[in-house]
């Protein structure tokens, strides 16, 4: 009766370990060949899967019916250093073949000696610290945790904030390409003239309306031994009387002259 109820709990726990081992193949093929179209939910999805089956795989482990496994000892019966073509199918081509090198990593059921004392330590130092001093370690703990959390979500805020500031547009399209069709080929721009432009012109002045319009901002500056009434200075220049079209002072001639001369020249 107990060997059949061993034979029993031992084809539960492989059929566990098989489903088990289906879904960490399937959840890390997920990850080394669709990482760049694998979305949050569906990570999620695997670990609930993975840790649905852990339970269960405990949860046969704690039953009742099933006996305790660690008083049943496991003897190799043959150790070979030559390749084992069984044990390459039955472990998947992991073990290729079964000799006292790896004998004590495959069927050991306890860990080494030295985790075995790090852990025992472990358990007497927890059990001398009080329930006062573990709760106040405990809040402690959560306080850095806490902390250290907003700061990570501040940090991704700040550079969320930061990546929509540099991919913020400053400027408006419209109104680039209406300023470049306005100055490259005069789209948009009014004909009209602004009031003053088309002044007049003498009879007397032929062809100096448009000089006069343009330096009408200009001083004028009277001529020494000029007559009393003031003419009119370009840029220097006096400009000839309306009696006399045409006709320049002989003083301005002369300084005309002169300044033409190069300094260098005899």
């Amino acid at each position: 009766r107990e060997e059949k109820q061993l034979e029993l709990t031992l084809e539960a726990l492989i059929s566990q370990v098989a489903d088990l081992k289906n879904s960490l193949v399937s959840f890390i093929y997920k990850l080394e060949n669709e990482y760049d179209r694998l979305t949050w939910p569906s990570v999620l999805d695997s670990f609930a899967l993975l840790s649905g089956q852990l339970n269960t795989l405990n949860k046969v482990l704690k039953h009742e019916k099933t006996p305790l496994l660690r008083n049943q000892v496991i003897i190799p019966l043959v150790l070979s250093p030559d390749r084992d073509e069984e044990i390459m199918r039955q472990t998947e081509g992991r073990v290729p073949v079964f000799s006292h090198e790896v004998v004590p990593d495959h069927l050991r059921t306890k860990p080494d000696p030295e985790v075995e004392e790090q852990e025992k330590q472990l358990i007497t130092d927890a059990a001398r610290i009080s329930p006062d001093a573990a709760q106040k370690q405990i809040q402690s703990l959560n306080k850095m945790c806490s902390n250290l959390l907003e700061k990570i979500n501040k940090e991704e805020r700040e550079s969320e904030s930061g990546g929509l500031r540099q991919n913020k547009q400053t400027f408006n399209p419209a109104d680039t390409n209406a300023l470049v069709a306005a100055v490259a080929f005069g789209k948009g721009l009014s004909n009209r003239r602004p009031p003053g432009s088309g002044a007049s012109v003498q009879s007397g002045q032929p062809g100096a309306g448009a000089i006069i319009a343009g330096a009408s901002g200009m001083q004028q500056v009277p001529m020494a031994g000029a007559p009393a009434q003031q003419q009119p200075m370009l840029a220097g220049v006096q400009m000839a009387p309306s009696g006399q079209p045409g006709k320049m002072p002989s003083g301005i001639k002369t300084n005309i002259k002169s300044a033409s001369m190069h300094p260098y020249q005899r």
